[in-house]
């Protein structure tokens, strides 16, 4: 009589574990499965066409659609506007992007310990975050006007035009994101602070550290990974800005606040009328980010000891 060996505990414990796996494995696909829809339906299917464009002509209205590919590039990056709104754009990036990390750890700073004075602080810094940039450029277009603002009598006495000239415009402009956004970076910083334990603190105070010293060698490196993230975040914002320009400045005065973007649409919907060279110039801008990304996250990168 033959006699079975009885089963191996451990591979029905493996088989069971394999089986358990699979099902979360399904299941993280089942939940994972909208998002992924979602992204492939409003970034990648867009994303694709846009590549198809820039290798296309593809005139606004009507024409011919044939592969164009390098034309389409050399025809945007030497139109006669490309190097100035670059310049402008980057001049316009680094001010805002210092201004805003700035402004925003020193209001994170201010308002870091908890309390009734701080609470609404932090809460009134916030209130201009609630309004969308379009609707706080249309306010700050009234408040710069000469005519329609409230403080109209004032600066027509005082010849002072917010509008009027590059610089003007340049600062005028930055104003108004630094007003807009600088209660979002402050959250940002303030949730960087809060993840600092307090014992590094404590220890850096028994040592005998001041204060400046202890923000320059206990602060700043460990707030390294949020000045990443706030970094990344200001630079492809400021880098990709339209409507503020579009609304307060229309690229003026004499096209001498025309950002990337601005010049984007310019080709495709003014002018031109070409979707193709502007979607080449769409494409480049996209590279030119994702390059200088990856060299902020690298230069932000922890060092290794």
């Amino acid at each position: 009589m033959e006699v079975t060996a009885p089963p191996d505990p451990r591979r029905a414990t493996a088989r069971r574990r394999f089986r358990s796996g699979r099902r979360q494995a399904l299941l993280g696909w089942l939940f994972a499965a909208p998002t992924a829809a979602f992204v492939a339906a409003l970034f990648a299917v867009p994303l694709l066409l846009v590549l198809k464009m820039a290798a296309s002509r593809w005139p606004l209205l009507a024409g011919d659609q044939g592969l164009n590919a390098p034309d389409n590039v050399t025809r945007a990056v030497s139109h006669r506007f490309f190097s100035d709104s670059v310049v402008f754009t980057v001049k316009y990036t680094v001010l805002a992007t210092v201004l805003l990390i700035a402004l925003g750890l020193g209001l994170a700073l201010l308002v870091q310990e908890s309390s009734r004075w701080n609470n609404l602080l932090r809460a009134s810094f916030l209130v201009p975050g609630a309004l969308g940039l379009a609707s706080a450029s249309l306010l700050f277009y009234v408040i710069y006007s000469p005519y329609a603002s409230p403080f109209a009598p004032v600066m027509r006495r005082l010849d002072v035009t917010f509008l009027g000239s590059p610089n003007a415009a340049l600062l005028s402009t930055v104003f108004l994101v630094v007003w807009r956004y600088a209660g979002f970076y402050m959250v940002l910083m303030l949730v960087g602070l809060q993840s600092i334990p307090a014992d590094v603190f404590e220890a850096a105070r028994a040592d005998g550290a001041s204060r400046w010293q202890t923000f320059r060698r206990v602060t700043l490196p460990l707030l390294r990974p949020t000045l990443a993230l706030t970094t990344v975040l200001c630079v492809t914002g400021s880098l990709l800005a339209f409507e503020q320009f579009y609304i307060l400045t229309k690229g003026g005065p004499d096209n001498s606040t025309v950002t990337v973007v601005q010049l984007i649409y310019m080709i495709a919907f003014q002018g031109q009328n070409d979707l193709g060279v502007a979607a080449a110039l769409s494409v480049v801008v996209l590279v030119a980010l994702v390059l200088l990304n990856a060299l902020q996250l690298r230069a932000f990168r922890p060092e290794e000891r």
